[in-house]
């Protein structure tokens, strides 16, 4: 399957909500990343522990499609959804419903004219809080500096809703929890490139 690089979330198509809402368990944790691409690191938690839903936001139609296919092949708890995350999250859960949030190595989008179409900003940080239950998880780790830079900023902007569980306006140096990794995390730490990581707790909500 030939699967899209990139996908430019500031065209019009993407505005309009054209994923389908998943169907939850009540009482069952749900943990979600955003930009998913083949969810590695989703299968890889699902198997880690089996009585979560795991849902995977994306904007690549065919890499929802494909990872929908092996969690219906593998029995994984594990769901993907067609949507624009900045934009849909009301779409696809209820207010307070999530447990933890991931955002592994987003796109860094290197050259200036692009920066818009980056994925960590105020929209998304704001969309979030309203859809993470109290006390829930956000954890997000990149290894481009200037990404890592904007994230920390657009979690602290909103310290009224997150607490940085390292400390204000700090880095979490206690590596990844949660013992699995996203494909892109296997081949930084592999190369030696440097991970920036940030944990945050939602407290409160807008």
């Amino acid at each position: 399957m030939r699967i899209r690089q990139h996908a430019n979330p500031t065209r019009t198509y993407y505005e309009t909500f054209r994923g389908v809402r998943p169907r939850f368990e009540p009482g069952r944790p749900i943990e979600v990343e955003v930009g998913c691409a083949d969810a590695q690191f989703l299968f890889e938690r699902a198997a880690q522990d089996p009585s979560r839903h795991y849902v995977g936001l994306e904007i690549r139609d065919e890499l929802v499609d494909w990872v929908n296919k092996k969690a219906a092949a593998t029995g994984a708890p594990v769901v993907a959804v067609f949507c624009h995350a900045q934009k849909h999250l009301a779409e696809v859960f209820a207010p307070a419903s999530v447990a933890r949030v991931y955002v592994n190595f987003p796109d860094p989008w290197f050259k200036r004219r692009h920066a818009e179409r980056r994925m960590v900003d105020d929209e998304l940080v704001t969309g979030l809080a309203s859809r993470l239950a109290p006390g829930a998880d956000v954890f997000m780790q990149t290894d481009v500096w200037d990404l890592a830079l904007a994230g920390l900023e657009a979690f602290e902007g909103r310290d009224v809703w997150y607490a940085n569980q390292a400390g204000p306006w700090t880095f979490w140096r206690a590596g990844n929890p949660f013992g699995v990794r996203s494909w892109r995390e296997q081949n930084a730490e592999e190369t030696g490139l440097p991970i920036w990581r940030m944990r945050f707790t939602r407290t409160a909500a807008p």
